[in-house]
């Protein structure tokens, strides 16, 4: 286990839909912020998603020794969980440096380290959405 401990902070950045996330890891205590809040203040599921990626990382680092920071920019309140859980999932990449993590997470859940790259249709001149079209009646 290789760990990057002459680097004083990494940064890492998750997007999902129209939600950009810049984390940015440095040597700590374990602290976990987003948008200036303790992520433990999140409702449960978004708490959940979030502690993710940090308890498959204590499997194979042991108890956290940093603090990030994940500032969250655009999109609703899910797709900003899932662009922190991303940035947060590849900042620990960057600081642990272990093959054998990255394999894990890919296990787990491929969107821990790769990003949804699905965005919204744009609509077609003359109709109303994306995909429908206007009614007609042959009459």
């Amino acid at each position: 286990m290789k760990l990057n401990l002459n680097m004083n902070k990494i940064i890492a950045s998750g997007k999902r839909k129209t939600a950009v996330a810049r984390a940015i890891l440095t040597k700590g205590s374990g602290k976990i912020s987003i948008n200036r809040n303790d992520y433990r203040n999140l409702q449960i599921f978004d708490k959940l998603k979030i502690d993710e990626p940090l308890r498959i990382a204590e499997k194979f680092l042991g108890k956290p020794n940093f603090d990030v920071r994940i500032d969250v920019r655009g999109g609703g309140e899910k797709g900003q969980i899932e662009a922190a859980r991303l940035a947060l999932a590849k900042a620990i990449i960057k600081f642990a440096n272990n093959e054998s993590l990255q394999r894990a997470y890919l296990n787990y859940d491929r969107n821990l380290l790769v990003a949804d790259v699905r965005r919204k249709e744009a609509y077609k001149p003359g109709d109303s959405k994306a995909r429908k079209k206007r009614q007609s009646s042959k009459r």
